[in-house]
């Protein structure tokens, strides 16, 4: 007879980050998952194995999802609920989705696995995240200034379509706002000619990433030539740059929630 009340816990899954703020990020993220499920064992896991080697040489702890997951299994918990805090479902979310269904369908493994979905993943999502986005825009930003959004992008993945989804309602709302990705399509490239349309000659450049990470840092804010703020100084453009993740805001941090409540909620029913 299964017992009535199983050991429970929710998994965090992110890509991981080896800057300090995108760590305080993190703590953010776990703050407004503790606020909104208070009695709720909480633990993290990484996907980078880059990250999670770097912070194993700092002295962290850096599990990645199999490893966070076999633990809680030996510990006899029954039943986790994973948070992926990535932005699109793409290949590193099916290959969590595929491995941590495993733990469920092994002899002795979980009793429920739910998996919420990441940040980009239905219409509404893209609704609610676009306004999301308009609110993180600098309020001294004139209108015909220029925004541009760095996602991270994915060449390998159909998922890396969202980001032109993305960039498509924002323009229908502000056209001035832009999203380019790093690897994937709008590139900035992409973007420049129709910049060059507006008229503007300032441009606010702003993370699409969870964290303010390397590729914040260096690719889109560094004094390297290939950064983006550099090749924008280079056509004659002012920037001004944000390194705020999109987790740093409450609205934006809530879609997360929101996904993980329909799984903690589905697992009631």
């Amino acid at each position: 007879m299964l017992p009535s009340n199983p050991k429970r816990a929710i998994l965090l899954v992110a890509f991981g980050t080896s800057e300090p703020r995108g760590r305080n990020t993190y703590h953010f993220i776990e703050e407004r998952v503790r606020k909104a499920f208070p009695s709720a064992d909480i633990r993290w896991a990484f996907t980078s194995r880059t990250i999670r080697r770097k912070l194993w040489r700092e002295g962290n702890t850096a599990d990645s999802p199999e490893t966070a997951l076999a633990c809680m299994m030996d510990e006899g918990i029954e039943e986790v609920a994973i948070l992926s805090l990535h932005v699109i479902p793409g290949e590193e979310f099916h290959h969590l989705t595929r491995n941590a269904h495993l733990f469920a369908e092994m002899s002795g493994g979980f009793r429920r696995v739910g998996i919420a979905r990441p940040l980009l993943s239905s219409q509404e999502d893209l609704a609610r995240v676009a306004r999301g986005l308009l609110n993180t825009i600098p309020g001294d930003r004139r209108p015909e200034d220029a925004v541009i959004f760095m996602g991270h992008g994915s060449k390998k993945h159909p998922a890396d379509a969202l980001y032109a989804a993305m960039n498509y309602l924002l323009q229908n709302v502000a056209p001035a706002v832009h999203v380019a990705t790093v690897d994937g399509y709008p590139s900035l490239h992409d973007v420049l000619p129709r910049l060059a349309t507006k008229g503007s000659r300032k441009v606010y450049l702003m993370p699409f990433m969870v964290v303010a990470g390397v590729h914040a840092v260096d690719d889109m804010a560094g004094d390297g030539p290939d950064s983006w703020k550099s090749i924008l100084q280079r056509e004659g453009y002012t920037c001004e740059v944000s390194l705020t993740g999109i987790a740093e805001f409450p609205e934006i941090v809530e879609v997360w929630v929101d996904h993980l409540r329909e799984v903690l909620e589905a697992r009631e029913q």
